[in-house]
């Protein structure tokens, strides 16, 4: 059967339902551009999304040396053929007229053309100056989460043991660097115990923090398609927002932002007073749960309810599904990343999971999840806080290992101190210890917390910047040079998604002009520079894309990531990989610690871990004593009120998000069509009682001003909890005539109001615990805010905003997109697709079981007030 889909109206699709254990159905998504058809397509080219983390599958469409569209990859195990509304049409901005082609550098003020030797030139001789005046400190690197594994391996060769320096990080610090921190507190190592698959045997899903439907819509697919098959699982939802995930939980719990810990000491609480634990699974594999029950011991839902504005009754019931579960996983994302005592939120689920027994068998496990398509990457390879292929900095054998497989000395990796986090390399520039600095592939001027002190770093006369980019970005304009990247489709690599599955993605089409592959630039850089190793020979002995794996697939050997049984004509042959792939198990491993928990011991660990409160570090020595035969560590968390407290001033909790429709600062979202029209601004929202209480109403322009900064939207009333403000961060300043900051009109990016602050342990900042207040700027007078209907944005009032369909200009430009599915459609139980916010279709599965009732935390009645331990 065919069918022709809106896929902005109904960003899902159609249902194909299966139930627990049973194969998903394949559906095949497609979009080709108007007036091009499968005939005309002269190629099918392999490749897999770089627009979220759940690495979906697809085969680029190529007609006359050009991208026309895209279909999914019916055989690939993470998305059996579907793609979701970022994958069907982001493609295009890589077809945008404002491509950067011809490197940049700035003379007189102003960004001017030149050639690659004028501008590798320059990088080269302030690399070389700053290194002989400064050391190798006052050079830093800050890359992204959306290049390939072989780019990433080679900046860290570069980085570390070429320039040697500490100063390396990735945007992942802003996104998921609590999932990595999380997982080494736990598990004594980086690496996802869970499998996408188990979304297919689960009977319990519990998401904190995870908007799954908007962050990766096929996963969603996936869950909708349960909900709607027999034996549906049963959700459990923590989220202040009243996403889609939220409207298919059997509990939502909406907590105040910042209370996170103190709902999980809760709901730890009531399962281990209610004796749902597996004890013996307790007493074989980890340490700590005697310390862990005393920690919890009196924290009811009665104490969490007061702290977290959730009813106790609420917090007992979803205590009361996790704890029977038979199979549970749990996921988690920013909402508890992003947020007040994050990494100690986080352990706390993995502990949720460990003392239920949870772990490693199919329907069981956790996803400490990736908000970025190749994060992983940039974590296992070293271009981000660790060191390649999980070593320990710490652990000298460690370190004269990964010095062994570079041929160099150990002295020659700077380990004698922790490697420098984003917001601390930021913090030198703006002191001026780093001299220079090289962003790659993503843009901290929109995307850092406080951006009027960003613009002000950028601006330092003493700081040297390259910016490494598709587009003159907002970063790009503060450049001192500025080089022009090929992308996704333009070049080949791996990428590993949120489940360790490793896809190669082919090149398609040329890159536009003279831009480069990110690849290739680092490597033209280590020739300019003439790194070598302890023989003489070039410290990079690679060439290509292939070669460079070859050279990552060594320096994994034996490592927890081990690639050796991969190669790019087996993912050519098979698709999607999950690591490790060995010749133990050439077939990949679906999911970690089946057989208990293989890389915690003191020697093998990755972190000795650190105090989850104070951030400060576990040495050695006391590693040992606790864990001295690597079993999983459950470590208790006391929960502490957050920093900024909300007052007369600012009376509103201030947090932060994503939309289903765009991707970080929206340099390629923003350039393709439908997804603009889609959300084509940025909006304010906030409830029905926040918006009377300020003397605001639906589509008003309203300016949200914090301690930092201001932004001004249109205001879109939700069920959103009261007492909070929710603003996109999405939204920057490249298509306003400024082009790099803030003009007449106000503020745009959320993040000139987000605060400096990090958790101590991760140091992710915190986007979601700020404070703030909200005031009328403008009437509506017939304007409508831009916010998306379909999505956690959808309208309290049905009839408050039109339907998002990306507007009669879009859908003019947008053919329908094709789904083909093999099998039978049988009517579903599962809500569809929100339409101005009532539900298109019947109650979800899960609401329709005879006796159970939704429960949900109820809304804050008054303004938020601070909170107390």
């Amino acid at each position: 059967m065919r069918t022709e889909v809106d896929r902005i109206a109904e960003p899902w699709g159609e249902r194909t339902p299966y139930g627990r254990g049973a194969p998903w159905p394949v559906r095949v998504d497609s979009y080709l551009e108007p007036g091009v058809t499968a005939g005309d397509v002269d190629a099918w080219v392999p490749t897999a999304s770089v627009l979220h983390s759940n690495g979906d599958a697809m085969d680029v469409a190529v007609a006359r040396g050009r991208i026309v569209g895209v279909r999914g990859s019916a055989r690939d195990r993470v998305n059996h053929g579907r793609l979701g509304p970022k994958d069907l049409f982001g493609w295009q901005a890589n077809r945008s007229e404002d491509r950067l082609t011809t490197p940049l550098v700035r003379r007189g003020g102003r960004l001017e053309p030149c050639d690659w030797d004028t501008a590798m030139a320059r990088i080269v001789d302030r690399s070389k100056d700053s290194l002989e005046a400064y050391g190798p400190g006052s050079i830093g690197f800050y890359t992204s989460g959306q290049l390939f594994l072989e780019e990433y391996y080679t900046l860290a060769v570069i980085a570390r043991a070429g320039v040697g320096t500490h100063h390396i990080d990735g945007n992942t610090r802003l996104c998921t660097a609590t999932a990595a921190e999380a997982l080494k507190e736990t598990f004594g190592c980086d690496g996802q115990p869970a499998s996408c698959t188990d979304v297919d045997h689960a009977d319990v899903l519990a998401l904190f923090g995870h908007n799954m439907a908007e962050t990766q819509p096929v996963l969603w697919m996936r869950v909708l398609d349960r909900l709607a098959g027999p034996e549906p699982p049963r959700l459990v939802c923590v989220d202040p927002r009243p996403t889609q995930v939220a409207r298919h939980a059997t509990v939502h719990l909406a907590p105040r932002p910042g209370t996170n810990v103190a709902l999980l000491n809760a709901l730890l609480h009531e399962i281990i007073r209610t004796d749902r634990i597996d004890r013996d699974f307790i007493d074989a594999h980890t340490v700590g749960f005697d310390e862990l029950a005393e920690r919890v011991a009196d924290r009811t839902p009665e104490w969490a309810a007061g702290i977290c504005d959730v009813p106790a009754g609420a917090i007992a019931e979803a205590a009361e599904i996790l704890g029977d579960a038979r199979r549970l996983l749990s996921t988690v994302l920013q909402g508890v990343y992003q947020s007040h005592q994050a990494t100690a939120a986080a352990v706390q689920v993995n502990n949720l999971q460990l003392i239920r027994g949870m772990l490693g068998g199919p329907g069981c496990g956790v996803l400490q999840m990736n908000g970025q398509p190749s994060a992983q990457n940039t974590r296992e390879c070293g271009a981000d806080g660790d060191l390649p292929g999980f070593r320990n900095w710490e652990n000298d054998a460690h370190v004269a290992d990964l010095a062994r497989v570079w041929n160099v000395e150990p002295t020659d990796i700077p380990s004698h101190t922790a490697p420098t986090p984003a917001m601390q390399i930021f913090r030198y520039a703006e002191q001026g210890s780093v001299r220079m600095l090289w962003t790659s592939g993503t843009n901290p001027a929109v995307s850092l917390p406080e951006l009027e002190r960003v613009r002000g770093i950028l601006r330092r006369d003493g700081l040297f910047t390259v910016v490494q980019d598709l587009y003159l970005t907002e970063t790009a304009r503060f450049a001192d040079v500025v080089l022009p990247a090929a992308t996704w489709a333009e070049k080949t690599g791996t990428l590993t998604n949120a489940d360790r599955t490793v896809h190669l993605s082919e090149r398609a089409v040329e890159p536009p002009g003279d831009a480069r592959p990110d690849l290739d630039i680092w490597l033209e850089y280590a020739r300019w520079m003439d790194f070598r190793d302890r023989d003489g020979r070039p410290l990079v002995g690679w060439h290509d894309p292939e070669s460079a794996f070859e050279a990552w697939k060594e320096c994994s050997r034996g490592r927890p990531c081990d690639y050796t049984g991969l190669t790019y004509d087996r993912l050519r042959a098979t698709g999607g990989i999950q690591w490790p792939c060995t010749d133990e198990a050439p077939e990949g491993t679906e999911r970690l610690y089946a057989d208990g928990v293989a890389w915690a011991a003191p020697d093998d660990c990755e972190t000795y871990g650190r105090d989850l409160v104070t951030g400060a570090s576990v040495s050695e020595t006391e590693y040992r004593a606790l864990n001295p035969h690597g079993r999983a560590v459950l470590k208790a968390a006391e929960y502490l009120p957050p920093h900024e407290a909300t007052n007369d001033e600012y009376p509103l909790q201030l947090t932060t998000g994503r939309t289903l429709y765009h991707f970080h600062t929206r340099t390629k979202t923003g350039r393709s069509p439908q997804l603009r029209a889609a959300a084509p601004d940025v909006w304010v929202e906030t409830s029905a009682a926040e918006a009377r209480r300020h003397g605001v109403a639906e589509g008003d322009l309203v300016e949200v001003t914090s301690p930092r900064g201001s932004v001004r939207g249109r205001l879109r009333i939700t069920t959103i909890r009261d007492g909070l403000v929710f603003l996109p961060f999405h939204y920057g300043y490249w298509d306003t005539p400024r082009g790099d900051g803030p003009g007449e009109d106000g503020g745009r990016a959320a993040n000139e109001t987000t605060v400096t602050d990090w958790d101590p342990v991760s140091k992710q900042p915190l986007f979601k615990t700020g404070v703030a207040r909200l005031t009328l700027a403008e009437r509506a007078d017939g304007a409508v805010s831009p916010a998306p209907t379909t999505t956690a944005s959808a309208p309290a009032d049905p009839g408050a905003a039109p339907p998002t369909t990306g507007g009669p200009a879009a859908v003019a430009r947008r053919a329908p997109v094709r789904e083909a599915s093999g099998h039978e459609r049988r009517p579903h139980r599962s809500a569809g697709p929100l339409r101005g916010g009532t539900r298109d279709g019947t109650q979800a599965a899960g609401d329709r079981r005879a006796g159970r009732r939704r429960a949900r935390g109820a809304p804050c009645r008054d303004r938020p007030r601070p909170l107390v331990p």
